[in-house]
C-alpha cells in the first residue's frame, strides 16, 4: 500500500525516520502497537491537561476537548487490534523521546504554554511521518489502518502549531527561534542510538528494550 506524506509534514521536517527504525518496527509489530496504544492514551491525557491548566482559553479548551475524544477513539481502535493478537494492554513509562521533549518545557508563562504546544505539534507531526514510513511495509489491514490515521495526525499537528502561534503573545522571531531549537532536539532524538524500542524511539541499538518490558512503577 502506497501513501503520500502530507505536504505540511514534509515541509516541516528536515530529518526523516531512519530506515533502521522502520526495519526494527516491522519485525516487532506487537510491541509497536502496544506502545502506540499507550501514546494515544497519553495524547488524550495531554489534551485534557490543557483544559485543566488553561480553562480561560475557550477556543483552546474547545479544540482540546475534541482532540481528547479523537485520541481516545484511536486508543480504543489500537487496543482492539492488540486484543485480536492476544497482547494484553499495560501502561508503560515515558519514552526517552517524550520525556526529553517535555523536560525542555519552561516554567514561566507564556513560554510554558508555547513550549507545551510546540512539543505537542512535534509529537503529532512525527507520528504522522512514522505512519507514512511504516505503511508500505505492514500487513494489508494494519497498513490501511495506519494510512487512515495520517490525515488526523497531520490535522492535530496543524492545530497544535496554530495555537502555539496564536495563544502565547510572543514576537514571531522569538517563536520561530524556539520552534527551531525544539526541532533540533527532536531530530537528534529520532536519529541517535536509543536503547529502547518505542513508537518514537531513535535508531535501534543492540540490545533494545521493548515497551512491553518497561512498565510504570
Amino acid at each position: 500500500m502506497a501513501v503520500t506524506l502530507p505536504e505540511s509534514i514534509a515541509a516541516f521536517f528536515d530529518t526523516l525516520t531512519p530506515e533502521e527504525w522502520v526495519r526494527e518496527a516491522v519485525g516487532r509489530i506487537p510491541e509497536l502497537l502496544h506502545d502506540h496504544a499507550n501514546c494515544e492514551l497519553k495524547a488524550a491525557s495531554t489534551a485534557l491537561g490543557f483544559i485543566y491548566r488553561y480553562p480561560e482559553k475557550a477556543l483552546l479548551a474547545h479544540q482540546m476537548s475534541r482532540l481528547a475524544r479523537e485520541e481516545l477513539r484511536h486508543f480504543e481502535q489500537v487496543r482492539k487490534i492488540l486484543s485480536g493478537m492476544d497482547v494484553p494492554f499495560e501502561h508503560v513509562s515515558a519514552s526517552r523521546y517524550a520525556g526529553t521533549l517535555r523536560r525542555t518545557v519552561r516554567e514561566k508563562e507564556p513560554e510554558r504554554l508555547m513550549d507545551m504546544l510546540i512539543v505537542g505539534a512535534l509529537i503529532e507531526a512525527r507520528s504522522c511521518e512514522r505512519f507514512a514510513a511504516l505503511v508500505p511495509h505492514l500487513p494489508d489491514e494494519l497498513g490501511k489502518f495506519y494510512g487512515g490515521l495520517l490525515a488526523s495526525e497531520a490535522r492535530h499537528f496543524e492545530h497544535y502549531l496554530e495555537f502555539a502561534r496564536q495563544e502565547c503573545c510572543v514576537e514571531k522571531s522569538i517563536f520561530d527561534d524556539r520552534l527551531g531549537e525544539l526541532k533540533v532536539i527532536e531530530a537528534d532524538l529520532i536519529s541517535s542510538p536509543d536503547p529502547q524500542f518505542r513508537f518514537h524511539s531513535g535508531v535501534p541499538s543492540s540490545p533494545t528494550v521493548s515497551a512491553l518490558e518497561v512498565k510504570d512503577g
